[in-house]
């Protein structure tokens, strides 16, 4: 490959501008050196025809599920990391709900160790906030500090013991560190299997009520407040919790948010004939809180967009409803699927999925963000609006395939994805 790529022709976003401005990009040595009407382009470059195509900031997700160690028959760092780039993602976040869970300074650095020699982008792993993630000692939150982690959650659990989580959120705030959050009073959702209301009746599915999920994100909230720590909800999915959200931060509560694009896209009428794809936790909820949770995003009071992609094997995801297990891949097929339901119809543009889907991301994990501007990085995706993408077995390159987009066809395509001046992926 040329030490010099030449972008011709491309439409720009950016996080600050709805409109897409047609300018040539000059990438050197992993850095952009040139971005105008007319590079003229030293002789020897590589030409990359961008016309009719959006060149972007490649995406940054900070909720994800690698599966490894423990359950590398559903994923492996490799193949999570592949399945991200397939999807214009250049870096992530994962969860510690690992087999064990990453609760110790060793722990994180053996999953850094395999991302090293695996992963042809960068990774960084959250620590657990209590030893286990059983919600009774706190973890090695120092050890983990030292590793690098940005975040320590007990993400697939919320920490019960509201004495726990408030020591842990004041040991936390003298490192700096976030509390990433999944909000569920476990004697509310029992054995629920989906959310509570007309639909779980209808189908005689055990419901998990919307409150379930409500009270325990005011409570950690309230405790954030009271004890100054920086706190983050992950995969809000009602309503009336995102509501709360918005009151605190007006309130001037350290807290940040992130919303799914399953829990934007589809709803509890999506479950249909038993169709365990649309299981996950915390469930699919109303109509009415798709379109809620999509108007929060527009508002700004969703800080991010992060994919909680959770691959299962076909085997457990082909188990009645009740007995299936929670959660959906999101890496391969967000991007392509939030363009074809929103930015190609106009609901919202690029600049806010450049802002809520690549910089914020970044920004709340202490990086910094990748615009596609003279003497900046060159971490960025091209994306053909003309193209389109069908999520076959084969196309997809997670190890699973449990998402409700298995075999659909969308809008647009991502064509190549580069980081430091190489190509990823190059379609």
């Amino acid at each position: 490959m040329s030490e010099l790529i030449w972008f011709k022709g491309g439409r720009i976003a950016a996080e600050d501008s709805a409109k897409l401005e047609q300018l040539d990009v000059l990438v050197e040595g992993g850095k952009i050196i040139r971005v105008a009407e007319e590079v003229k382009a030293p002789e020897g470059a590589e030409v990359v025809d961008c016309e009719g195509c959006v060149i972007a900031p490649a995406m940054f997700d900070v909720h994800v599920h690698a599966r490894e160690p423990g359950r590398e028959d559903k994923e492996t760092i490799e193949t999570c990391s592949e399945a991200a780039i397939n999807g214009g993602v250049t870096g992530m976040v994962l969860m510690p709900n690992t087999l064990p869970a990453i609760d110790s300074g060793g722990l994180v650095q053996s999953v850094l160790d395999i991302a090293a020699e695996k992963s042809r982008i960068p990774i960084w792993q959250s620590g657990c906030i209590t030893k286990g993630r059983a919600g009774k000692e706190l973890a090695g939150i120092a050890g983990m500090k030292s590793k690098g982690v940005p975040v320590i959650t007990d993400d697939g659990d919320s920490v019960a013991d509201p004495m726990v989580l408030l020591r842990a959120m004041q040991y936390a705030k003298r490192f700096d560190l976030i509390l990433a959050m999944h909000c569920e009073v476990k004697e509310l959702s029992g054995f629920g299997a989906m959310n509570e209301g007309v639909v779980s009746y209808r189908l005689g599915i055990p419901g998990i009520p919307a409150c379930s999920e409500e009270i325990c994100l005011d409570r950690d909230i309230r405790l954030a407040q009271y004890t100054g720590a920086r706190v983050h909800i992950q995969h809000v999915t009602s309503a009336r919790g995102m509501e709360t959200i918005r009151r605190f931060k007006e309130e001037g509560v350290k807290v940040t948010c992130e919303v799914t694009p399953h829990h934007l896209l589809f709803n509890e009428e999506h479950i249909g004939d038993y169709d365990t794809h649309y299981k996950m936790n915390p469930p699919l909820r109303t109509q009415k809180d798709n379109e809620l949770l999509l108007q929060a995003l527009i508002d700004g009071v969703f800080d991010v967009i992060a994919t909680d992609h959770a691959p299962h094997t076909e085997f457990e995801k082909n188990s009645d409803f009740v007995s299936a297990p929670f959660g959906i891949t999101g890496l391969d097929t967000a991007l392509v699927s939030l363009y074809h339901h929103y930015v190609k119809t106009g609901i919202f543009g690029w600049d806010l999925l450049v802002k809520r889907y690549s910089a914020e991301p970044r920004r709340l994990t202490n990086l910094e963000p990748v615009p596609v501007v003279e003497g900046g990085v060159a971490e960025l995706i091209v994306f053909d609006p003309n193209r389109k993408t069908k999520f076959t077995r084969d196309f997809m390159k997670s190890k699973s395939s449990n998402t409700p987009f298995l075999d659909q066809e969308l809008d647009g395509q991502i064509i190549s994805v580069i980081r430091d001046g190489e190509f990823l992926l190059n379609r």
